[in-house]
């Protein structure tokens, strides 16, 4: 099975090797038909501390690192 890749902006690097990554989908509503802006946060593992708050990122799919952490930075596609 392969593997997520999501991108997404760095809302917070505080953390040591981790980084919080803000991913926005769009969809339209099932039952009003309106289109639906939906903003979800995944805490990414980021090896080298490289990752800065308002940097683009891609984010793999990885096993469990910690009780939240299930995604690694891939690559930073744009920097702040």
């Amino acid at each position: 099975m392969p593997k997520k890749i999501y991108t997404g902006k760095v809302v917070s690097d505080r953390m040591e090797k981790t980084v919080v990554v803000a991913v926005t989908r769009m969809f339209q509503h099932p039952e009003y038909k309106k289109t639906v802006k939906k903003v979800t946060k995944f805490k990414a593992h980021d090896e080298g501390n490289k990752c800065k708050t308002g940097d683009t990122v891609s984010i793999v799919e990885t096993r469990p690192l910690s009780k939240e952490k299930r995604w690694t930075v891939l690559e930073i596609k744009g920097r702040a």
